[in-house]
């Protein structure tokens, strides 16, 4: 007998050593996370609109996205900047190895008389303003328009995935927390559920099998525990991360209500087509090639432009060494062996690829909506379900444990109401993430996030 005491002891320790080391690592890395961020831990929810507006503030990809849009409009203004004037300078020094000289026979008579110097110095500025390019410059013109758009669509579809990404990360973190929760709740009990069994072993009411069959459960509660506290702190950092915070720093968030989904899909489905980023920038895309492709083409037709300016040659044997001038010059390209055409049907083509594209997209992004809104009715109908079941699996655990002290029911019948009643707040806590994760997916799915 004080040999199984002995035992019972030394497992008792153990559990209350395990516990309390958990207990203790956990608490050391809270209060040393708030000693270096200086965050006191009565600090204010943050709610998903701010993560949002903080993400987007500290996002290098968005960043990078944003440049984009910046050359863009850097390469409209550029395009525009073609039908104004150019103008140019320039500046030149000749040195020859002999004087310039005209040789002349006259009557019989030959000589020669200098033409220029030897060495002498030039400069001049001009400009050029196009009179007409065929519609090459307002065809590159519409063409960068068209990207530009491109562009700050593109912009604007990214920052919808980004808050779609920070809404999982954010719904991940409240999660876990809730998991963790829960699994706190499922060792107390089964550590209360052993101290009861232990007692009545002491007293040989029950047998030692029931004693290590509690005991073994409490452990395993204990290793789930250890497994979900891991798992939200992984899910703290990868929030963290995506609002450019270091990854310790800690993590308050509110909680997040589920909105009732009144829309048809039918509804849904247009609003989608007509909003989604994705079909809006192929869109612009296209417009783009096919004005390139006119660009292109204009080059095969006549170029017309103004040229004026001033010219200075240096030479004393001349009478006017600086003159101003204007004049209107013509260039057209009557043969180039089918490279200009070539290049405006290659860009034809990618546009009727892209057109091609928008076509499938279009199914796929009317797939996706119908999927989304399938999980918001799916989850909808799972709420009220496991709303019920943690009342029935609470009372079903008292009514057990109950009936076990009076030796009406097996320590298995204890363990399994236990599991059950765990397993029901884990499934009402999961439909509701689940129900809101799916409501915020369907409204990125019609740009309306």
């Amino acid at each position: 007998m004080l040999f199984k005491t002995c035992i019972r002891g030394c497992e008792r320790s153990l559990l209350v050593m395990l516990e309390g080391r958990a207990f203790l690592r956990r608490t050391c890395f809270y209060l040393l996370c708030f000693l270096l961020v200086g965050v006191s831990p009565l600090a204010v929810a943050q709610t998903l609109q701010q993560a949002w507006d903080e993400a987007i503030e500290h996002d290098y990809g968005l960043r990078a996205v944003r440049e984009n849009t910046q050359a863009s409009e850097h390469q409209l203004k550029a395009a525009k900047a073609a039908r104004l004037p150019s103008v140019t300078i320039g500046a030149g020094y000749t040195a020859l190895e002999k004087d310039p000289e005209a040789a002349v026979n006259f009557a019989g008579l030959s000589g020669q008389f200098p033409l220029a110097e030897r060495e002498s110095y030039s400069y001049q500025a001009m400009t050029v303003l196009p009179l007409y390019t065929g519609g090459q410059i307002s065809s590159s013109i519409d063409a960068a328009t068209s990207a530009l758009k491109a562009s700050k669509k593109h912009e604007a579809g990214k920052v919808l995935d980004l808050k779609l990404m920070v809404a999982e990360t954010y719904l991940a973190v409240l999660r876990s927390s809730k998991a963790l929760e829960v699994a706190n709740s499922h060792v107390k009990s089964l550590k209360s559920h052993a101290s009861d069994v232990d007692n009545l072993y002491e007293q040989g009411m029950v047998s030692r099998n029931d004693l290590l069959a509690a005991q073994v459960a409490l452990a395993d509660a204990l290793q789930a525990f250890i497994q979900v506290e891991n798992r939200l702190d992984i899910s703290r950092s990868a929030y963290n991360r995506l609002l450019g915070r270091e990854f310790h720093t800690p993590v308050v968030l509110d909680e997040l209500t589920f909105e009732t989904l009144n829309d048809s899909l039918e509804s849904l489905m247009a609003q989608a087509i007509e909003r989604r980023y994705e079909l809006r920038v192929l869109k612009e895309q296209a417009n783009t090639l096919t004005h390139k492709a006119g660009a292109i083409r204009a080059k095969n037709r006549p170029q017309v432009a103004l040229r004026g300016g001033y010219d200075y040659q240096e030479n004393e044997y001349q009478a006017h060494e600086g003159q101003w001038l204007v004049g209107v010059g013509m260039k057209w390209s009557l043969f180039d062996a089918g490279s200009i055409k070539n290049q405006a049907s290659a860009s034809e083509r990618q546009a009727r690829s892209l057109e091609q594209q928008y076509d499938e997209l279009q199914s796929l992004i009317r797939l996706q909506v119908r999927q989304y809104w399938l999980d918001t009715q799916e989850t909808q109908k799972r709420l009220s379900v496991t709303r019920q079941s943690i009342s029935q699996a609470e009372e079903n655990l008292k009514v057990n444990r109950d009936r076990y002290e009076h030796g009406l029911s097996t320590n298995t019948d204890v363990l399994s109401a236990e599991t059950l009643r765990t397993m029901s707040q884990n499934n009402h806590a999961n439909a509701i993430y689940d129900a809101i994760l799916a409501r915020i997916r369907l409204k990125w799915a019609v740009s309306d996030l």
